[in-house]
Formats: structure tokens, sequence, C-alpha cells
């Protein structure tokens, strides 16, 4: 991260300032503890960005829950908001971007809604330590 920040001090400071601009509540369950490779901190970040994107333009939601953990095994990311949801599937330029970030280094993001009652997105990357 520029600057020395880790990705948990990024992402607080992206959702601080998203809620304070915004005026939906966030809820953090987890932050990453630890190293986290750049091009990691980079997909995690691009993803938040839309992700918190969607929810103000489209969801009507007050508030989002956020988890980022990080084990062995890789980085779990969980996005979710207690918005209008969806029925049909997830689509757009944004989402793409959101799938292809965290493709190119190996892992899968899913954008899952429920008329109403909400969006949640996750993303996953194995395997961390070899990157």
């Amino acid at each position: 991260m520029r600057g020395g920040r880790s990705l948990a001090e990024a992402l607080e400071d992206t959702l601080t300032r998203w809620s304070r601009d915004t005026g939906i509540t966030v809820e953090t369950w987890a932050l990453p503890e630890g190293n986290v490779p750049p091009q990691v901190t980079r997909a995690v970040m691009a993803a938040f960005g839309e992700a918190l994107s969607n929810v103000e333009r489209h969801s009507g939601a007050h508030l989002v829950s956020v988890a980022v953990t990080l084990s062995r095994s890789g980085l779990r990311m969980t996005v979710s908001d207690d918005g209008q949801g969806f029925i049909d599937q997830a689509t757009g330029r944004g989402i793409d971007a959101m799938r292809a970030a965290f493709a190119e280094l190996g892992g899968t993001l899913s954008v899952t809604g429920t008329l109403g009652a909400g969006t949640t997105v996750t993303g996953v990357i194995p395997h961390l330590s070899g990157r």
C-alpha cells in the first residue's frame, strides 16, 4: 500500500469516508491482519470501490456489513447490504471488472441478491503466500 498503509487501514479509511459521505451505516465484522501482497490489495480495493458505489447508486440500503479475512488458504471478502436486492443475475461493467480483478489472481467473485433483502458480494483469492 502507498505510504506503508496496510489493507486493513486502507479499508477502514475508505469505509469511514464512504459512510460519512453517503449517510449509510457500515458495520465491520473483520479486517485482515498481516501483510497482503500489493496486487491483492489493489484487487480488493477496486472491488470494494465498485461494491460501495453500487450500494450507493442502486440499493437503497441503510446498512452495509463488511468482512475481509486472511488465512493460510487465502483472502475472503464479503460486502452485504440491506437494500432492495434483485431477481435476475447481477451484470454490468463494474461487476465484470470486480470479477476480472479477482480472476486475474486466481480468485472468484460472486454477486447474489435477494429481492427485498439485499445483496452480497463475496470474493475469494486463494493461496496468497506464493504471490
